[in-house]
């Protein structure tokens, strides 16, 4: 049975947000969304990209939500 092509999860275009947010990490030009602060982690660095590809309309898939937690 041959192998179904599987779709993108992420768009190319979310790919080049991503990339270019990772170089301006590496420069340290890259400033988190409120605080203004210098962004130090790649996961933050990643979603920032996907954040502005989300607002630039690219293939995203949704944030994941967050879990509540009984207390």
């Amino acid at each position: 049975m041959a192998k179904k092509a599987s779709k993108r999860k992420y768009s190319k275009g979310a790919a080049k947000k991503v990339k270019s947010a990772m170089k301006k990490r590496k420069a340290g030009t890259l400033r988190s969304g409120r605080s203004g602060k210098k962004v130090k982690s790649r996961k933050q660095a990643i979603a920032i990209g996907l954040s502005e590809a989300r607002r630039a309309g690219s293939k995203v898939p949704k944030k994941r939500k967050s879990k509540k937690r009984k207390s």
